[in-house]
This record gives structure tokens, sequence and C-alpha cells, in this order.
């Protein structure tokens, strides 16, 4: 860093990458930002009017500054134009209208040039830096994040997720939950914006996201593609459920999740602090349930339906999976 910042070109090569490993940097943004920031050093130096280009030679590492002027037979503007003898020291073969390039010397910029050069290349790096942060959260959006509390800022807990800070906002916390400076913070990646600070990392603890993420994370078979998630609800803080279904006829969703002994949705219990989850089949096996009670209940089926209406029949079946004999006990239940 050091190197880079006091304009020494030597051994650039090096500092580069270890910039762009450090901070997470594409190498060749910052090729592009010493490029510019000596472009900068040497107009700051000669003026703004001349013609000048920076190369960066990959092979020995090193990046060389040209002054280009036009070669012409009658020299009006020496800072933009060169006689042919000149040129001709540079290309025997060159012609008038010819723009020749001239190596220039770095050191002879002066301080004041190369601490403006310095400048442009914190900034443009602070630049790249966001932005790769951004790039990196931005992919991340709908997962969950670990992170170390950091802050509290009236009421919203600023969280440290190493290349960034987290904002958990109070509307997006569990009612109840407390957190204590250095506390660990597990969330759900709720939002990533772009800001004049820098990226804003948004998270929830409340969104049903976080907990079909905590389901994904404890039950191999929804990673794995076997059991989808079809969608959740949240009272967060106190209840939640979630429907989820097998593409596999021997796997059973709901007890995919569970685990063996409850081990499974005990460990999401607990990273929600004690809210109850509730698994229920998906809307497919409701359907293919529902088809059951039909071919082996026909008639009792046609009589709720009638008595109940099929909407009530059909949501009293399948989304508290209640067999007929409790739905026509509860058919003079209306909802509120």
């Amino acid at each position: 860093m050091e190197d880079v910042k006091s304009m020494q070109i030597t051994d650039i090569k090096r500092v580069i990458d270890q910039i762009s490993r450090d901070k997470g940097i594409d190498r060749h943004v910052l090729i592009a930002t010493l490029e510019e920031a000596l472009k900068s050093a040497a107009r700051k130096k000669h003026g703004n009017r001349i013609d000048v280009e920076v190369q960066y030679n990959e092979d020995t590492g090193e990046i060389e500054v040209f002054q280009f002027k036009e070669v012409s037979e009658i020299v009006t503007d020496p800072e933009l134009e060169m006689s042919v003898e000149e040129g001709r020291k540079l290309d025997p073969e060159c012609e008038i209208g010819d723009s020749l390039g001239t190596k220039m010397d770095t050191a002879s910029f002066g301080r004041i040039a190369a601490q403006s050069a310095k400048q442009v290349i914190i900034q443009k790096m602070k630049d790249a830096e966001r932005d790769a942060v951004y790039k990196t959260y931005i992919d991340r959006k709908g997962e969950i994040v670990n992170g170390i509390l950091q802050r509290i800022n009236k009421g919203d807990l600023v969280v440290n997720l190493g290349q960034t800070e987290g904002i958990l906002p109070v509307s997006e916390q569990v009612p109840r939950e407390t957190f204590q400076r250095g506390d660990r913070v597990r969330a759900y990646i709720l939002e990533v914006m772009q800001d004049t600070r820098g990226p804003q990392v948004v998270l929830s603890r409340t969104h049903p996201g976080f907990l079909v993420q905590l389901f994904k994370t404890e039950v191999p078979e929804i990673s794995e593609g076997i059991v989808e998630v079809m969608g959740a609800v949240r009272e967060a803080g106190s209840r939640a459920k979630i429907a989820v279904t097998s593409s596999d006829s021997d796997i059973d969703p709901v007890g995919a999740c569970v685990g063996m002994k409850g081990s499974r949705v005990q460990n999401v219990v607990q990273e929600l602090k004690g809210e109850k989850s509730i698994l229920s089949p998906g809307m497919r096996m409701q359907q293919n349930m529902f088809v059951m009670h039909w071919h082996q209940h026909r008639f009792h089926v046609l009589l709720l339906m009638k008595k109940i209406g099929p909407w009530k029949l059909l949501f009293l079946m399948t989304f508290y999976l209640l067999p007929l004999e409790s739905v026509d006990k509860m058919s003079d239940w209306h909802p509120s």
C-alpha cells in the first residue's frame, strides 16, 4: 500500500496483487486507477493540455507514462507538437502528422502532483472496495449471515459482518428478544442498498424467509431438492407455520423437517428463542389427501360441501388436516 501511495513504480505488480487479495478488489480496477492517477499527476505538473497515455506492462509489472506530440513541419505549440527532426530521432520513418510518444520521468512530477495522484488512488480504491462489498452481498440477498453485535444505535442493531456492517432495524427484531454488545447475531439478508457511505445491508429476524432458510440449513432433504418449502407465515416471537411437500413419495416432508426425536425442528425453535413452528404438508399433498377423501367418502363429502360450502370444506380438511368426522362437528364454525 505504501509503495502505491508514494508513487514508487517499481515492483508495482506485487503491490497490485497484494491489495487485490487483501481488499477483494479486481486487479484490473486497481491498474485502471493507477493509470488515471498518473495521468492526473502528469497534467498537474505539465498542464491539462498535454496528451498523456499510461501503459501497464503485465510482464515486467511496471507502469510507464508517455507524452504524445504531433510531428509538425513548423512547431507553433511545443506542448503538443514536435519538429520533424525530433520525430526522426524517435522514429526514422515518421512523417508529418504522426503522433509520437516520449517516456516521461515520473520522479519529475513533484510532491504536489504525487499527492494529488495519491488522493485519486485512495478514493478510487475506496470506491472499488465498496463496489466489491456490494456485489458480494447483493448476490447473498435472501441468505442467512452471522455477525457480532458491534453497537446499538437508537434501537437498531449494528452488526459486524466482516467485510461491512449490517443493520438490524427495530422493525425487523423479534419482540422481547434482547442482545448485548459482543453477542453473536444470526439474521436474514433482507435488502442490500448502495449509499454514499457505502453498501447498506439490512437484516431481519422476523421475515418468513429467515424461518425457511433455517430449515434449509437443518434439513438436508430441502437443500437436495427432495423436500420443497411451499411457503411460510410467522407471528415473530410467538408462532409460525411452514408448508412443505416432497417429490419422493417415500419421504414424509413433515417428518424430514422434524427430524429424529424432533432434533431438527428443535434447532430451529432454539434459534428463534422458543417460537413454535407448525409444519404441514404443502398444497400438492393436501390436494392428494382431498382426492383420497373424495374416493373413500364421496357421499359424506357431498353432504358436507352442501352444508358448509366447498371452499370451507377444503380449507378445514387440507390446511388443518382435519378428518371428515371433525369437519362434520365443526360444520357450524364460521371464520371471524
